[in-house]
């Protein structure tokens, strides 16, 4: 695991890695996220990696598209996308510019801004489930397709990224992907052990519609 400074913006060529890599770096790191109504920052606790022509589950396996330009780079970038015609997923791009590559944001605890999350997820029933799952991370962050392509190295973007206090390997757990249509035993998942924040496995298959993340 890369050692980095913590409580500083990542730079963009500390994230330019391999998504795989790229997860167990951004374990514990905090996302903040600042809009009309104050700023809410997380600190994310559970990840998913996706390639690109080489991962069946990506957005990218079929090539570059207006939909999935962002993910083709450069790194640290946010790469925000619509699914199930109601939600929106955010991921953090990674690897060398022109190689597609991202880190779905699946789940996190809020560390600052608890009030006005509260006000965006009513229905959690106790801190840990504020920021439990994809899409019920970037409402609490406020981010949406207005966010898509915001640069999170940059102090002035509205969406930034900060390293955090280092993970143990010890304390990082691997699985599958969630609700992947493709690829569904690929251990790319990656999460904080004893996080109550973190989702709920489900299995994807062929008859699932596509999950948040590739």
């Amino acid at each position: 695991m890369r050692n980095v400074e913590t409580g500083r913006q990542f730079t963009r060529r500390e994230l330019a890695l391999d998504p795989v890599e790229l997860s167990t770096l951004l374990l514990g790191a905090v996302i903040e996220a600042t809009g009309p109504d104050g700023t809410v920052a997380v600190r994310l606790v559970e990840v998913e990696a996706y390639r690109g022509l080489d991962d069946p589950a990506s957005h990218c396996y079929r090539g570059k598209t207006p939909r999935n330009a962002v993910m083709w780079g450069p790194a640290g970038h946010l790469y925000v996308y619509f699914v199930y015609g109601m939600h929106f997923c955010a991921n953090v791009v990674g690897t060398e510019d022109g190689q597609p590559g991202a880190v779905l944001l699946r789940a996190g605890e809020v560390i600052s801004g608890a009030d006005i999350a509260r006000a965006r997820r009513p229905s959690a029933r106790g801190n840990g489930e504020l920021a439990k799952g994809p899409a019920i991370l970037t409402s609490v962050l406020g981010i949406d397709r207005a966010e898509n392509g915001v640069d999170l190295t940059d102090p002035a973007s509205p969406v930034r990224l900060f390293t955090g206090e280092r993970v143990p390997e010890a304390a990082i757990r691997t699985g599958p992907r969630v609700g992947v249509a493709m690829a569904m035993d690929t251990p790319w998942r990656f999460w904080i052990d004893g996080s109550p924040a973190v989702s709920t496995y489900r299995r994807g298959g062929k008859r699932r519609a596509a999950a948040p993340g590739r």
